[in-house]
């Protein structure tokens, strides 16, 4: 396909992604209703630490806070910090909260909740694990300061702590933040602008969120997930609806306020509405990933690995799940294409070869046993993209045992390192948003930290020293010359595939004000015009 520059790709994708997030002039807010909102799937895990699915990211920003927050132009702002100091070498950093933030119990906000949830959020996070092994002292100074003094060099402390997607650090109570990073949270609790209606979740029908009356919000207007997180709702109502026809049709109905990701087959029918609006959030893309489980074989064999690389044809894949050229391109970069800061072509194939990818096969000692590929069905474009794994890895001699499933199935299994046979996996697709790939620090795809790596276990001592020596240097030729290092070493081991760069719009009724610009779901600040 024809490669179009970033301002081509976005326009083209009818990136109608403006600041929407202030009123006009001479607009006012309106208070009260409820938004009835669909996700792209349901809700079932409610712990945004112990999980890096979208889904509970969302709800994670639906009840809790940040310390530090992104905007819409991807700068670092205070949220839940009020100031900070740092010293001449960077090497020392203090913080103190802000006044009037409450947890959702009554009970106020301290520093040692701060601590213990960084704590924890270190300790399963991608980025999180570097600050944390660059970090001699975190602890409080009093209820409401706390200070983190590095041991060593470590360029991205407020990167860290404001980062805005999967994981998110977001702040809990002490007693919750204490529960291992390796077991999920019982209680869901959070000082943020909306409180979870536990007694009314019904996991596949519908969650429930009321505002939280008790919220101060930043007297700054909101951008991103930063400045004043205003709720005028009185309720947020999410979804489950597996069909995307009922969806659509309860939309143009007026029984739903907001869809985030419907089909692009029914986009063109939702933008000839003139009740609804067809928008991108996220105007800077989607990474897809086909990632293997490196634990068992054939996938623990780097030459198997390889064998899915020369497999991948990024058009066939991109116009199975997504379709319309006007919303996707490919891209040879695992950081992303289109004016990113880190874009690069070293090391990528220059075109798929399926004979090729046959013989590694071979080489990598492939046995003929089956392949379990899970399939999320409910998420056309992971399904659409499952579909083209199935026939390539047919076409080079792969016995594929295709296992049809929901994505919070799916989202459930992977997380099990046991034999496929028993339970686990071999390969599963799934899509990445800008802010969660765009450089080496916050790509989990690439963490070589093995049992502690992303679900699929990358093990690299070569790839951690490269993603740390890009985290300790400031200066920016540098960073380029290592992120491009990482690219080629991540070309010849293949912790993941990338499958292509797309974008994906989102709908809602017009009568829906306010929406921000932002890669997560972010539901304050809006209002119903009606």
């Amino acid at each position: 396909m024809t490669h179009l520059n970033r301002r081509e790709f976005l326009v083209g994708a009818g990136a109608a992604a403006v600041a929407m997030g202030s009123p006009a002039a001479g607009q006012t807010p309106k208070r009260g209703g409820t938004v009835r909102f669909v996700h792209f799937t349901d809700l079932k895990i409610l712990d945004p630490v112990w999980t890096t699915a979208y889904p509970t990211r969302d709800h994670g920003y639906m009840i809790c806070d940040t310390l530090f927050a992104t905007d819409a132009n991807f700068q670092i702002r205070p949220q839940m910090v009020d100031k900070y100091t740092v010293s001449k070498d960077f090497m020392k950093y203090a913080f103190t909260l802000r006044d009037g933030l409450v947890f959702h119990d009554g009970q106020p906000v301290t520093a040692e909740d701060c601590v213990v949830s960084l704590q924890r959020w270190g300790k399963r996070d991608s980025l999180g694990r570097f600050l944390m092994a660059a970090t001699g002292r975190l602890q409080a100074v009093d209820k409401k300061t706390f200070m983190l003094e590095l041991k060593e060099p470590f360029g991205q402390v407020l990167q860290a702590l404001g980062k805005p997607s999967s994981n998110v650090p977001f702040i809990m109570p002490a007693r919750v933040a204490a529960t291992s990073e390796n077991d999920q949270i019982k209680e869901v609790i959070g000082s943020g602008p909306y409180k979870f209606v536990k007694e009314e979740w019904r996991p596949g029908h519908e969650v429930v969120y009321v505002r939280n009356p008790e919220y101060v919000p930043r007297n700054e207007p909101a951008s991103g997930a930063a400045g004043g997180k205003r709720v005028y709702v009185d309720r947020v109502v999410w979804r489950q609806i597996p069909d995307a026809a009922t969806t659509a049709a309860a939309l143009e109905a007026g029984e739903l306020e907001y869809w985030l990701q419907p089909p692009l087959d029914l986009v063109p029918r939702l933008e000839k509405n003139p009740n609804l609006t067809v928008f991108v959030a996220d105007p800077r893309g989607t990474q897809g990933w086909l990632r293997p489980n490196h634990l068992h074989p054939p996938f623990n064999n780097k030459k198997a690995r390889q064998a899915l690389l020369w497999m991948v044809d990024q058009p066939m894949y991109l116009q199975a799940a997504i379709g319309n050229p006007k919303y996707y391109r490919s891209c040879p970069g695992y950081f992303m294409c289109g004016g990113m800061p880190y874009e690069s072509a070293v090391g990528a194939p220059p075109r798929s070869d399926l004979d090729r990818a046959r013989q590694l096969m071979k080489e990598s000692g492939y046995d003929g046993r089956p392949i379990v590929l899970m399939d999320p069905t409910d998420v056309p474009l992971a399904h659409g993209a499952t579909l083209v794994t199935r026939d390539l890895l047919m076409r080079i001699g792969v016995n594929v045992d295709l296992q049809a499933s929901d994505w919070a199935t799916v989202l459930a299994r992977r997380a099990k390192k046991d034999p496929p046979a028993q339970g686990g996996w071999n390969i599963f697709h799934t899509w990445w948003i800008s802010a969660d790939v765009m450089t080496p620090a916050v790509n989990a795809g690439i963490s070589g930290t093995c049992d502690r790596a992303w679900f699929g276990w990358y093990c690299s001592e070569q790839m951690e020293k490269l993603r740390m020596d890009w985290m300790r240097t400031s200066d920016p030729a540098r960073h380029k010359l290592i992120a491009e290092q990482i690219q080629l070493l991540a070309y010849d081991e293949v912790p993941y595939v990338p499958w292509g760069q797309y974008v994906q719009p989102t709908v809602h009724r017009r009568s829906v004000r306010g929406v921000l610009e932002f890669p997560a779901v972010l539901l304050w600040n809006i209002w119903l015009d009606t």
